[in-house]
């Protein structure tokens, strides 16, 4: 049976390599600079953040503070587009009432019937 190794990484060592993930676009090119696991980044920038929590808090990566931006741009445009889907089908709605309305009295229809 193999057994594992533990290592230990000095503290400096560990707060040189968060500083450099928080200001790093390519988290897996730096974790192999550094001949560390990706995750081990992670871990220790979490296990920084709690260190810190009383402080400074750590600024998070650009690459990260990118996709929050994005996914709140496109979150943004997602509610956008269903206010706009919620007021087109309220619209088509009272169309359509005032058309059977229109229909039952015998009158003719100032619209066509579409084709759906």
């Amino acid at each position: 049976m193999a057994t594992r190794r533990v290592w230990r990484h000095p503290n400096e060592f560990k707060r040189m390599a968060v500083e450099r993930f928080n200001n790093c676009e390519n988290i897996v090119a730096l974790a192999k600079e550094l001949g560390i696991q990706r995750r081990l980044l992670y871990k220790w920038r979490k296990s920084f953040e709690v260190a810190n929590a009383i402080g400074e808090p750590v600024p998070p990566n650009a690459r990260e503070g990118k996709l929050r931006k994005e996914l709140g741009d496109v979150k943004r445009l997602l509610a956008e587009k269903a206010l706009e889907v919620d007021f087109f089908r309220s619209a088509l709605q009272r169309v359509e009432a005032r058309r059977q309305q229109s229909s039952v009295a015998g009158e003719k229809t100032s619209t066509t019937t579409s084709v759906a």
